[in-house]
């Protein structure tokens, strides 16, 4: 799974995720760094990405548009690179399920307290 990191994402998650999402990449390493959402929508797609973004604009964007590149939404406000972190790691089975699933969007939150 190639999860690409929207700029409201910290960096540092890509080196935090290597072991669970190798093949991840933040927009900075890319190049894409202040770039619009409709470069970053093209290269996830051109490259064979997921885009992980707090906002709502990607996920809005392949609600309408649907297929691919597939958006994986983050909704869990403001918070520390750590707690993106459990929330991509506590949902590492549905994001691999989504991957070949036919839906476009997954929404993450914060996991549930057991």
């Amino acid at each position: 799974m190639k999860l690409l990191l929207d700029e409201n994402l910290s960096p540092r998650l890509t080196t935090a995720l290597q072991d669970t999402y190798p093949e991840s990449l933040h927009l900075r390493n890319c190049g894409l760094r202040g770039a619009s959402d409709n470069d970053v929508w093209r290269y996830a797609l051109q490259n064979g990405f997921m885009i992980v973004s707090k906002d709502s604009d990607f996920a809005q964007r392949s609600l309408l548009l649907g297929g691919l590149p597939k958006v994986v939404w983050l909704r869990i406000g403001n918070c520390t690179t750590a707690r993106a972190d459990f929330v991509l790691r506590n949902a590492v089975a549905r994001v691999q399920a989504f991957e070949h699933s036919e839906e476009s969007c997954l929404v993450l939150t914060h996991p549930r307290p057991g």
